[in-house]
């Protein structure tokens, strides 16, 4: 069992810190519960560009410092953004965990967005939006989620438009951030091999001068979802395709336990799930196809997505359908439960050897739900469901005409 402290710190910032013996490498984090979706269309992209700005410059480090901060000691700096989430993170050997706080923190809340650096990384940003639309995989998601959540934050893309992105100043980042930071809801997570006293003195010394404030705007909220099938024309020589709809939150334990398992079985990593067997293995129509559940503070989004040859666009439908038909229209057995269970518990622990994914994990876990359950507490919460339980989701979300469609297919000019 991993050796886990929880502490708050007196102006509500939580902090969480795993112990793991036998390593030297600390793995820190700063979990901001602010994402893209506190953008409305004006600002679209603002969260994703005030977390590349954050590394530009602050009230004691230039750009070319914060770069060389932890990189001249063999650490690493990132950070991304998400729908609900700005994360800052780093990893440094144990010796330099104070410096590495102290960097994360100094980028998350002491940015001074130079004028000059605010120019060119208006350039990265479009190029990195021009590289997006390049990959056809990663703007398949990005569209899918527009087809699921439409005008609706939910549905807009993280990098923005060019439009917006062409036109932000530096009032704009610091009064987007002081509008949606809320100190009551950001999390430190730390990992590694320290005693948990460093942590909290380190923790003390570069939060506790942070301003106790409240988020002022409220989260627009999902105003319902009605299926959509769409097709766009694109220069690409597969035929892409995205099937889903919109599915549980975070919150949901009765059902978001046993659809995680569902989605796994279905899609998941595993090369034995049952669209790989179908798709791939049986008839050969794809190279990969995927199931994904994301769950979010008061939604989520079920996908599934494959790319084909555009004259087995529709073969290749029939067989996703017909695979979630099987699960709505049989129960599973407690012998293939049993082994979706183990499975799934063999993916999680090994996942869980990862320390940065751990720290990420525990990060995210912590900002949303307020606990860091052990693994162990995971595995019974998996155990608890049932047969009837699968098959409630499976005709719950796997409804036909309740499933939107995406088809990316080739244009022919």
């Amino acid at each position: 069992m991993r050796d886990v402290t929880l502490f708050t710190l007196a102006n509500g910032i939580r902090v969480v810190y795993q112990h793991i013996a036998h390593t030297k490498i600390v793995h820190c984090g700063v979990f901001l519960d602010i994402g893209s979706r506190d953008e409305d269309f004006s600002n679209q992209g603002i969260a994703h560009f005030w977390e590349h700005m954050a590394f530009k410059g602050t009230l004691k480090r230039t750009s070319l410092e914060i770069i060389d901060s932890l990189e001249s000691v063999g650490g690493e700096l990132n950070a991304y953004t998400d729908k609900e989430k700005i994360v800052f993170y780093a990893s440094v050997r144990d010796s330099y965990f104070d410096l590495a706080a102290d960097v994360v923190t100094d980028i998350a809340f002491h940015s001074n967005f130079p004028a000059e650096e605010l120019e060119k990384e208006r350039g990265v940003i479009l190029e990195e939006m021009a590289m997006y639309l390049d990959d056809p995989d990663d703007s398949l998601q990005d569209e899918f989620e527009t087809v699921i959540y439409g005008s609706h934050p939910m549905g807009m893309n993280i990098l923005g438009r060019k439009d917006t992105v062409a036109a932000f100043k530096k009032k704009d980042f610091i009064d987007f951030s002081t509008r949606h930071l809320d100190t009551g809801k950001i999390v430190f997570s730390v990992v590694g091999n320290l005693s948990p006293q460093q942590v909290e003195v380190v923790s003390k010394k570069y939060f506790e001068g942070i301003k106790s404030q409240h988020r002022k705007l409220q989260r627009k909220k999902i105003n319902g979802y009605t299926a959509q099938h769409v097709e766009l024309k694109r220069p690409v020589k597969q035929a892409k395709c995205g099937i889903g709809r919109q599915s549980y939150s975070i919150y949901d334990r009765d059902s978001r336990y046993p659809f995680f398992m569902l989605v796994n079985m279905l899609g998941g990593p595993g090369m034995n799930s049952r669209l790989n067997l179908s798709l791939r293995e049986k008839h050969g129509l794809v190279y990969s196809v995927d199931a994904h559940f994301a769950p979010y503070s008061d939604t989520g989004m079920f996908a599934v997505f494959f790319g084909t040859e555009p004259r087995q666009l529709n073969r290749c439908i029939q067989l996703v359908q017909q695979e979630l038909n099987r699960f709505c229209e049989k129960k599973l057995t407690d012998k293939q439960l049993n082994a979706a269970k183990e499975q799934i518990k063999g993916q999680l622990a090994m996942a869980e050897e990862n320390n940065l994914s751990l720290m990420l994990m525990a990060g995210r876990i912590l900002l949303d739900l307020k606990e860091v359950p052990s693994l162990e507490e995971v595995f019974n919460r998996i155990d608890e469901v049932s047969p009837d339980d699968i098959l409630r989701v499976a005709q719950d979300m796997f409804i036909p005409g309740e499933l939107s469609y995406l088809h990316m297919i080739p244009d022919s000019k």
